[in-house]
């Protein structure tokens, strides 16, 4: 396959096929296995490592993805606020600063579950391919934004087009094209977990309660019947 066969692939087949999946997949698991829909928490086996990683990964990845959603709502506006330098530095530092911490927390959620033989046990091959992608979305992610600075512009001025050009039928793929290796991995690896969320563990987000955000911390006990 010839490179604008593979940048077809990639920037136009694959965005299609991973919300259709998306779409399907939320749709069979919300309305006809609704008890699916689960975190599938391990925190019951152990709790100590779960509670320092999981506080960066979920608060560090809310940040990045609001920064992403808003820049893709409002790109007029984001071009706008960055336009004055200090705003732009103090941003682009931010949104370094919340990819260090979700990479923190999902490489300690990656170690916890590597090296505890409880967490182990019930790992599925799906958890770590979720965890796999994840890993490249945000280490590649962070790779951008040290080598490849001022992503708040191109990303509203190429990503932000392209994507809306997506959900309107007439995918104008061209510019991102140029876009450098790392920023399409990390656009590609995107979409893949897109496409997998509704059959991972990960679909919870779409049904979670915010409240649990800001709830006080809970003790989960185990009880067994010993008798």
């Amino acid at each position: 396959m010839n490179s604008s066969g593979l940048d077809l692939l990639l920037f136009v087949v694959l965005p299609y096929v991973a919300i259709a999946l998306f779409f399907i997949g939320a749709g069979f698991r919300y309305f006809v296995r609704p008890f699916s829909v689960s975190s599938l928490s391990s925190q019951f086996l152990e709790n100590r490592l779960h509670f320092w990683a999981e506080v960066p990964f979920h608060y560090g990845l809310l940040v990045v993805l609001a920064g992403h959603l808003l820049a893709f709502l409002f790109p007029g506006t984001l071009l706008l606020f960055v336009s004055e330098p200090l705003r732009l530095f103090t941003l682009e530092a931010f949104a370094l600063a919340s990819g260090l911490v979700t990479l923190l927390g999902v490489t300690m959620i990656i170690g916890r579950r590597a090296t505890n033989a409880k967490v182990l046990a019930i790992s599925t091959s799906m958890d770590w391919v979720l965890y796999l992608l994840l890993f490249i979305q945000i280490s590649s992610g962070i790779w951008v934004a040290i080598f490849h600075s001022w992503g708040s512009f191109w990303f509203a001025s190429v990503l932000t087009p392209y994507m809306r050009s997506l959900f309107a039928f007439d995918p104008a793929f061209l510019p991102v094209i140029s876009l450098p290796l790392m920023a399409k991995l990390h656009l590609i690896c995107g979409v893949c977990i897109l496409a997998l969320l509704p059959f991972t563990r990960l679909m919870h987000v779409l049904v979670a309660p915010l409240q649990y955000l800001f709830r006080k911390p809970q003790v989960v006990r185990w009880y067994s019947n010993t008798n």
